[in-house]
């Protein structure tokens, strides 16, 4: 079975470019006013929409890992090494993140600031509401990553050994409704990792679909689509008739499948690998603002973006890919 999909790492780095640019154009950020007035007003509502390609990274993740474990056995040394392997892929720039805002962590006074220090080294700073510290906003998503790889044997293992539409579309009319039942229970929205547990469950599901249709139809009749529905639903997010993930997470599965069987336009050499470098784009973008900011008292974007993925690309090839090698051995 070929498990790399070129077209699905292609997506990565602009969903994490996405990202940065809905830092950028935050309320008093440097891109707000100068996108506001160039763009027309739904192109840049789309623009700051980027928080919502975090819940597309939570389909993705339940995606990838399912096409990555399709035959897995998960017998105690599988389990040993896929745990080892999850750290693996997530601690490394975890800790060279927060190693690169050290000095603004010790000259930070927020009251409990030690006590979310220690959420933030441990991955469980999302279970705990908002965090009172901007060292690096985007790492509350590693909490619920760390859940999710968690339970994966289980949730993926489940519906793989079940690969029959009645179950794949039983559990994704399951996944659109279970955060909104996770709510009517009295789950707080503030315990992340439970809340996005819908988006992870909708990517193993979207996998286990692209099995029974993947040489069946081409790629661009889901992801088009998809694509402009999320699009849509982003931009008219207030007509919508109920809250804007659960809309957006089935299509978030269409575009997938799609992308999985095949886009040429994300699947260049170049693209591949700045996708995967995001994963250091999207955790490094905050603590190299810190240090723009702190040696430059005006933004240029273009430069910041560029310094960005200049900076993630080193990263991914001198840290996150030989750490991850050693790691797993």
């Amino acid at each position: 079975m070929r498990r790399d999909l070129p077209a699905l790492t292609g997506l990565r780095f602009f969903l994490a470019l996405w990202v940065i640019l809905h830092h950028l154009t935050g309320d008093g950020q440097p891109l707000a006013a100068s996108l506001s007035a160039a763009f027309p007003a739904l192109l840049f509502t789309l623009i700051r929409g980027g928080y919502q390609a975090v819940t597309t990274f939570f389909v993705l993740s339940g995606f990838v890992l399912t096409r990555s474990y399709w035959n897995a056995s998960w017998t105690r040394t599988a389990l040993t090494k896929y745990y080892r392997g999850r750290v693996a892929r997530v601690y490394p720039i975890c800790v060279f993140s927060m190693l690169a805002v050290v000095p603004f962590i010790l000259a930070d006074t927020t009251p409990g600031m030690w006590i979310s220090l220690t959420a933030h080294l441990t991955l469980t700073q999302a279970w705990f509401g908002p965090i009172p510290v901007k060292w690096n906003t985007p790492a509350w998503s590693l909490s619920c990553e760390m859940f999710f790889y968690a339970a994966f044997p289980v949730l993926g293992g489940f519906l793989v050994r079940r690969l029959r539409w009645t179950w794949i579309l039983g559990t994704g009319a399951f996944a659109c409704i279970l955060t909104r039942a996770m709510w009517a229970l009295g789950i707080s929205d503030g315990i992340k990792p439970l809340v996005h547990l819908s988006d992870f469950l909708m990517g193993i599901v979207a996998a286990c679909a692209f099995e029974l249709v993947r040489g069946r139809m081409r790629g661009w009749w889901l992801y088009v689509p998809g694509f402009l529905g999320l699009a849509a639903a982003i931009a008219w997010a207030d007509w919508l008739p109920t809250d804007l993930n659960t809309v957006l997470r089935p299509l978030n599965g269409l575009l997938l499948v799609g992308l999985a069987i095949g886009c040429r336009m994300l699947s260049g050499r170049v693209l591949v690998y700045l996708g995967k470098s995001s994963y250091a784009m999207y955790i490094l973008h905050v603590p190299v603002m810190w240090w723009y900011l702190r040696t430059s008292h005006s933004v240029s974007p273009a430069l910041y973006i560029a310094i960005v993925i200049a900076v993630s690309a080193a990263v991914y090839a001198l840290l996150e890919e030989p750490a991850n090698r050693l790691l797993r051995r």
